[in-house]
């Protein structure tokens, strides 16, 4: 069972580790550093730049991070509009030739077109025509024209939406898709800039109020995975830059080959006017590659200035993350001060102690309290350096108590068992009593515990064993103790006498009897008068203390059982004269002896 004990959080502890190895990159790997790849959404449209700096925009921590993240978010933002916006135009600019069905297509959905805006005429005619009649006192609203109209409108709008999806697929035209991308996006916007909140400390601030070494230690950890996203974000922030590069590259190409035709010699008769409409139509296209020209120039200077806010928010980040460290090296050279006062204070308390002259039992008990509360002290002030001070303090001081009370129970009943000892009806120095079955006389009462020196039962022998019993105090409260020393401190003894069968036997008693009272009548008496005294306070009956005897039959004749009252502190003295007198009365029958058989208490 022990090595099970140790090998099953010895495998837990391997797993967790490979595991955590394992996962040591997911937080470089979110789906905007991963290039669209695994199971991020493919787009027309790179809108990485955004979806970047809105992710590390929820990292910032201080108000200067904040301000970088706004910038970035602001560049990004704008690189992706532009992004759309050159989209669509270089869509519009690759538009193939159409021929066979999607020429016809196309023709179709120019028809479907003008059929709509007939449609959309009709409508407004209509409605312009109901609400000059529902103004008339006496006219009549006819809405029967006016709601065909708008069925009919309805349904060519349906079919030149389907003619439309049908001629971008056979054409190969990703304005439509780009379009409902962009519409997606501006609805994403708008949401986003109704759950912006800009408030945040200084950096400063936001380091110092981690008082605490877990919390610095938290937020040390925190800036280093916050610049490494940082760093990965500018690399790729850098890389677009580079695609950008050869994109303009490419295109400044294309505008000197569009420029060459277009400056090419002319003709006559019909061939002259196709050649000046396709002279007008590459002019249409130059200007196109030249807008086009003007949005790459404006994405690529975007992404510069992008790649320059994210190096300046790594610096801050950097600054940040060297306050975090300088507060951390504070944090652990207060703990190292604390245990080094710590092992001084012990020292000098050994060096005190070891001077000290008391008894070498007593030394060392002090000797470990005092360590063992200088190791407490230092414990809770090197856990409030890591954890803080609680913020719940009722409710932690409540629960404090709670298991305090349940821990030191014990401890807590004797200290208000010792009231009840010093009480009038307690126990005192010297007083026999029994606790727990262990009988004894009382030789020390402290605040927690009782010391007894044990003895024999007190109808047998009443000697000391020399064994010191200690008992907590808490008996006086949740158990029960007899005490033998009442008032004047009476009890009752007992002596057993064998009398062999004769003629004198009864007379023998008798004697015996007379001889017994007479020596126990003035304690009798006595007895009974404090007995009576106690007992009349609180109106119970009387008790007797005269000597009794009592007379058992045996095999070598009668047993003769002698019962007396006498103090507890004479006990043995009484004892022993009553012993002298039997054995005198037994000698002395008429001039004859009787031996006795046996005597014992």
């Amino acid at each position: 069972m022990r090595r099970l004990l140790i090998a099953v959080p010895a495998a837990v502890l391997v797993v967790l580790l490979v595991a955590s190895y394992l996962t040591r990159g997911s937080m470089a790997n979110l789906p905007f550093l991963r290039g669209g790849g695994g199971d991020s959404v493919e787009t027309l449209v790179d809108q990485r730049p955004w979806q970047t700096a809105q992710a590390l925009a929820s990292m910032a921590v201080s108000v200067e991070e904040k301000r970088l993240a706004h910038d970035a978010e602001r560049l990004a933002d704008h690189e992706v509009d532009q992004a759309f916006a050159m989209a669509l135009r270089m869509a519009a600019l690759d538009t193939p030739v159409l021929k066979g069905d999607a020429l016809s297509l196309s023709q179709k959905v120019a028809s479907l077109k003008e059929m709509v805006k007939e449609d959309q005429a009709t409508v407004d005619r209509l409605t312009k025509e109901a609400a000059a009649l529902s103004k008339s006192p006496n006219g009549t609203v006819q809405s029967d024209d006016l709601d065909v109209a708008k069925a009919q409108l309805t349904l060519d709008n349906d079919e030149l939406s389907d003619a439309t999806d049908d001629l971008a697929r056979m054409s190969g035209d990703q304005r439509g898709a780009i379009q409902q991308e962009l519409t997606a996006r501006e609805a994403s916007m708008k949401k986003y800039d109704e759950q912006a909140d800009s408030s945040a400390p200084t950096a400063v601030a936001s380091a110092k109020k981690y008082g605490t070494l877990y919390g610095r230690a938290k937020s040390w950890f925190d800036q280093r995975n916050r610049m490494d996203l940082i760093t990965q974000a500018k690399a790729e922030a850098d890389a677009d830059v580079v695609a950008l590069t050869a994109q303009h590259a490419e295109l400044e190409k294309k505008a000197s080959a569009a420029e060459a035709a277009a400056s090419g010699s002319g003709a006559s008769g019909a061939d002259a006017e196709e050649a000046v409409r396709g002279r007008v139509a590459r002019m249409g296209q130059m200007h196109a590659i030249a807008q086009v020209h003007s949005i790459l120039d404006d994405r690529l200077q975007t992404q510069q200035q992008l790649s320059k806010v994210y190096e300046q928010w790594l610096a801050q980040v950097q600054l940040q993350h060297r306050i975090v460290t300088h507060l951390l090296l504070q944090s652990f050279a207060l703990i190292s001060f604390l245990l080094l006062c710590a092992a001084l204070m012990g020292a000098l308390v050994r060096m005190m102690l070891n001077r000290s002259k008391m008894e070498q039992r007593n030394l060392h008990t002090l000797r470990t309290i005092v360590h063992l509360a200088i190791q407490f002290v230092t414990l809770v002030l090197v856990l409030l350096v890591i954890f803080g001070a609680p913020s719940h303090t009722p409710t932690i001081l409540g629960l404090a108590t709670a298991g305090l009370t349940v821990v030191f129970q014990d401890f807590i009943l004797s200290f208000f068992g010792w009231f009840a000892l010093m009480g009038k009806n307690g126990i005192r120095l010297g007083d026999w009593v029994e606790i727990n079955g262990v009988a004894g006389e009382v030789i020390e009462i402290g605040v927690f515990r009782t010391a007894l020196l044990e003895t024999g039962n007190w109808t047998d022998k009443g000697h000391p064993t020399g064994r010191r019993v200690t008992f907590m105090n808490k008996y006086a409260i949740s158990g029960q103790y007899f005490n033998f020393s009442t008032t004047g401190q009476w009890m009752w003894d007992e002596i057993s006498v064998n009398v062999p069968q004769g003629e004198d036997t009864f007379k023998m008693i008798d004697q015996i009897h007379k001889a017994v009272l007479k020596e126990t009548e003035e304690g009798g008496k006595q007895a009974e008068q404090e007995w009576q005294r106690a007992t009349k306070q609180h109106d119970l009956s009387l008790f007797s203390a005269a000597s009794s005897v009592e007379m058992r039959p045996a095999g070598a004749g009668i047993d003769i059982l002698v019962r007396y009252v006498t103090r507890a502190g004479d006990r043995f003295e009484m004892r022993n004269r009553l012993y002298q007198l039997v054995i005198d009365l037994m000698h002395k029958t008429d001039g004859k002896s009787l031996p006795a058989k046996s005597a014992s208490v």
